[in-house]
């Protein structure tokens, strides 16, 4: 199950929504560096962190993958967004100094062939930043909300996949230590919820945060990728060649 823009707009505008973007953003500024003019490109829906940690950025831009849908962003100004397939972004080689995936890498079709083009645009010493569900953590079991869909991740699973992709992970953090719940009672204690899960139980964080900076020293394949996506022609009639050659080689 794939979260869409409608439902993802949703959840984000309710007070749950709200308290889990206000968890995030913690997490996010213990390993966000401030990099002077930076192009700062968020993949999957980042526009909620995009206007905070964007502001001092030379250029921004939100890709949403076509899986997902678009919005028009940012809202008092020329749109910003573009609907992208992960695999193959409308941007050239080392084009851009940082990108933010959020709500993009859980629901990619090959997370490895993702990264592995996130690689590919970032400049030499450009770097990702991931928010994925903890696959240990209680929101990736409840699907009210977007971490509840798409593919969970373990630290592990992470770090091998990143170093799998030439990247080296460089910081870490957690968030939603509170659990998903929409009761006004549960809401009203998430800061004792948050603060007791940040010190008693943090491998059960609902998302991971990791930091992770390109790496150069190792090979690159120089051959051309070819695209996965295969066309077959509707009009031609499945089979009917092996049939034919049947009736050919019979005496």
């Amino acid at each position: 199950m794939n979260s869409d823009v409608v439902m993802l707009r949703s959840f984000y505008s309710s007070v749950l929504g709200r308290l889990a973007e206000r968890s995030i953003t913690m997490a996010l500024s213990a390993v966000w560096a401030k990099l002077p003019n930076e192009r700062l490109v968020g993949l999957g829906y980042s526009l909620p962190w995009l206007d905070r940690f964007g502001a001092d950025a030379d250029r921004v831009f939100a890709f949403m993958p076509a899986t997902q849908g678009a919005v028009i962003w940012p809202a008092g100004g020329p749109s910003a967004t573009a609907l992208v397939f992960d695999e193959e972004l409308p941007l050239v080689d080392a084009s851009i100094d940082r990108m933010l995936v959020v709500h993009a890498l859980e629901h990619a079709e090959n997370p490895r062939e993702t990264l592995k083009e996130i690689w590919r645009v970032l400049s030499p010493a450009g770097r990702v930043v991931i928010v994925v569900p903890n696959r240990r953590g209680v929101w990736a079991r409840f699907e009210h909300t977007p971490f509840g869909t798409g593919r969970p991740f373990s630290r592990g699973q992470l770090t091998d996949l990143l170093r799998e992709t030439n990247f080296t992970p460089s910081a870490w953090a957690d968030a939603l230590f509170f659990p998903p719940s929409k009761r006004r009672f549960m809401m009203r204690f998430h800061n004792i919820l948050e603060r007791a899960g940040r010190r008693f139980w943090p491998i059960f964080s609902g998302v991971i945060v990791v930091e992770a900076q390109k790496r150069l020293y190792q090979g690159v394949p120089m051959a051309q990728r070819a695209s996965r996506r295969v066309f077959v022609p509707v009009l031609t009639p499945q089979g009917a060649t092996r049939a034919a050659s049947l009736r050919t080689d019979r005496p």
